[in-house]
């Protein structure tokens, strides 16, 4: 939902950007957002029982950003070292 929505408020920012002829609303928007965009990746990998900084791969072209999306999609099996599955049914 992070992803659909920071990419929604971008698009919006472009759009105003263009209108103005300027670069300004995009690029505050995106470094406002880094941090927390970082923070989320961290904790999706330690779901999936990997360190956070596993998002380095991404920098790796083309080839990081496929390896960083199928390990963003794999569902965490049982606990690891980062905790509990966050979607296990606890009774």
């Amino acid at each position: 939902m992070y992803t659909l929505f920071y990419l929604i408020f971008y698009m919006l920012a472009a759009v105003i950007d263009v209108a103005l002829g300027t670069m300004i609303f995009s690029t505050v928007f995106a470094l406002g957002l880094l941090i927390p965009t970082i923070a989320i990746s961290a904790r999706r990998l330690h779901d999936t029982g990997r360190s956070g900084w596993w998002q380095l791969i991404g920098l790796i072209p083309l080839i990081g950003a496929i390896v960083l999306l199928i390990f963003y999609v794999q569902d965490s099996i049982g606990e690891n070292q980062y905790g509990s599955n966050p979607k296990a049914v606890t009774a």
